[in-house]
């Protein structure tokens, strides 16, 4: 059986029950008697264990460092090297005159 924190807002009071999941989740204060206690919810913690949570998890070193310089250098080389294509004409809204 699972332990809930309950607060009640009219006397302050916070304490813990044992109850089943089926529990409701306010009743009435145990310390006063008056306010309905309401169960209190906390956030589980996640912890992140073992590899595969960063991007470079996926790949081992040698090839990371090979990729990145062999794709720098193959970048550079056909910029320089290819001509930038011409424009096309545009399609002329004119037709021509018929002789």
């Amino acid at each position: 059986m699972p332990t809930y924190e309950y607060h009640c807002p009219s006397c302050n009071a916070t304490y813990d029950l044992r109850q089943g999941f089926d529990a409701e989740t306010t009743h009435p204060c145990e310390e006063c008697g008056k306010g309905p206690a309401k169960r209190v919810l906390h956030a589980p913690p996640v912890v992140f264990k073992g590899s595969g949570w960063y991007v470079t998890d996926s790949r081992n070193k040698t090839t990371a460092v090979s990729d990145t310089s062999s794709d720098s250098s193959a970048a550079a080389s056909p910029a320089e090297s290819a001509p930038a294509p011409a424009p096309s004409p545009a399609p002329s809204s004119e037709t021509p005159a018929a002789s």
